[in-house]
């Protein structure tokens, strides 16, 4: 596969309209858009200055983050003391009613006076104060003792009973208390409660046997988690507010030094939009004085076209006829030296009449941009006994003279190089317009040229003639790019805005 070796113009500058747009941008951004009284709330927020609009910001987004830690503080704070409280009355139980249940390991029921030490035990104690409710369940679910009578010997699956058979103290608040069966009792008191049980074990082996479950009020439990709410919510308001506080302070005065880096970068923009503005009047007048300059070197060469065709070779016909005239005189001229005067002359006729021919345009002025390519492939064909592809798109009509008299020369010095040059096998002439961008491309199969410059004598002639198509076309603001590797042939091609 061939690896093409691409030769960028110098300068590709195109002129067009848009390059106006940074000159009038800002004043198009203030008086394009919206309706009077349309305006969101997003649109007045932005009118706000950067440090109000902060502060808006961080106190949503502080205040949303800070309101999330405040409750997974409060309730983390709020789970360990409950689950502590539970910790203190589980061990206080399981020394209270241990020693009742050792029997259970082999009876699946208390005895009544069993039953009746635990009833006056609890309503004797101090335990009664604040306990209104005592369980003790079997590892199946059976209650063998509750301070609801009617609850005995009834079987309850529940999930506390399968925890606390593997050692653990499980709690819940009366506000987490489930709509069981086995806690009508217990919610009937319309009092706050919260729910622990905690595994009875066996004396020396440690086993559990039983589960026991009461319920303790929660009014001292619950002062105490509101107080520290309270604290924790007081101690997090506070911290957001002097973090919102320090960062306003540190972005209001970096918004100040911003303002005044934001007055004199409008200063500089506005030198630089009119330096723009300038720029661009100037490139257009360059432009134009490129375009005057095509359009007189084209009438220069024309009438140099007309000069040699009318002067030279007009008196090289006259010294031909002359020479006629000396050869049928009676005198003896040499032979040898009028045949070679005449081939001389001959050959001098016919490359001054191919000079001429050369350098006199025909008339295109008339011809629409798709015409004169059409009439230059077939005076090429015509003169170099060779075939052109013709591969032409539909082309603007209102094609400038000056871009029409390039585009000419350029394809015509193409085909030239391309007979020259790889003996006119591929020659094809393609020309598309699209989008504003008028390109021109003439392409041929031979061996390719070389980018480079040239070492050998006589090479220079194909690299005049790739410098000249390139300053014709880049004079008017087009792009030259010739494309070339060796065994893949040559690509020339033009572009231009039209």
């Amino acid at each position: 596969m061939c690896t093409e070796t691409k030769a960028q113009p110098n300068s590709a500058t195109l002129v067009d309209e848009s390059d106006q747009t940074l000159v009038g941008s800002e004043a198009g951004q203030t008086s394009g858009g919206g309706v009077p009284g349309s305006q969101g709330p997003r649109v007045k927020l932005r009118h706000l200055s950067r440090s109000t609009q902060f502060v808006i910001c961080a106190t949503i987004i502080l205040g949303l983050t800070m309101t999330f830690v405040g409750n997974l503080v409060s309730q983390s704070i709020e789970d360990a003391t409950v689950q502590t409280a539970a910790e203190a009355g589980a061990r206080y139980m399981a020394n209270l009613l241990e020693p009742f249940v050792q029997g259970l390991t082999t009876a699946k029921e208390l005895p009544g006076g069993t039953i009746q030490t635990i009833d006056h035990l609890l309503s004797s104690t101090s335990f009664s104060a604040h306990v209104v409710s005592v369980k003790i369940w079997l590892p199946d679910g059976t209650i063998v003792y509750s301070t609801n009578k009617s609850a005995v010997q009834k079987n309850f699956p529940t999930e506390e009973i399968s925890q606390a058979l593997t050692g653990k103290i499980y709690t819940e608040l009366d506000s987490d208390l489930e709509e069981d069966t086995e806690d009508a009792f217990e919610r009937s008191l319309n009092i706050p409660l919260y729910e622990i049980f905690a595994p009875l074990r066996e004396a020396g082996t440690g086993k559990i046997v039983a589960v026991g479950e009461f319920y303790e009020t929660a009014h001292a439990l619950q002062r105490e988690i509101n107080n520290v709410r309270k604290k924790v919510w007081a101690i997090v308001g506070a911290a957001t507010m002097a973090m919102i506080l320090l960062l306003f302070f540190i972005v209001r005065r970096g918004d100040k030094i911003i303002k005044l880096h934001e007055t004199a970068l409008k200063w500089r923009m506005d030198e630089q939009a009119r330096l723009h503005s300038n720029n661009a009047a100037l490139q257009r007048k360059v432009t134009t004085a490129n375009r005057e300059f095509s359009r007189i070197s084209e009438l220069t060469l024309r009438r140099i076209g007309a000069d040699l065709h009318d002067g030279p070779a007009q008196l090289l016909s006259l010294i031909l006829l002359r020479l006629e005239e000396l050869e049928d005189s009676k005198g003896a001229p040499d032979e040898e030296v009028l045949e070679m005067i005449r081939r001389a002359g001959e050959d001098a006729l016919n490359e001054v009449r191919e000079i001429s021919l050369g350098l006199a345009l025909p008339e295109v002025t008339d011809l629409t941009l798709h015409d004169a390519l059409v009439l230059l492939a077939e005076r090429h064909e015509e003169r170099t006994e060779t075939r052109v592809d013709l591969e032409l798109d539909t082309l603007p009509d209102d094609v400038p003279i000056a871009h029409k008299i390039c585009i000419y020369r350029f394809a015509q010095e193409a085909l030239n190089n391309a007979y020259i040059h790889a003996g006119g096998k591929g020659q094809k002439l393609s020309a598309s317009h699209s989008e504003g961008l008028l390109e021109v491309q003439v392409e041929d199969a031979g061996v390719g040229i070389s980018t480079e410059k040239p070492s050998v004598p006589g090479r220079g002639r194909t690299h005049l003639g790739l410098v000249g198509m390139r300053y014709r076309v880049e004079s008017l603001g087009g792009i030259f790019i010739i494309e070339s590797a060796p065994h893949c042939g040559t690509k020339a091609r033009a572009q231009f805005k039209i």
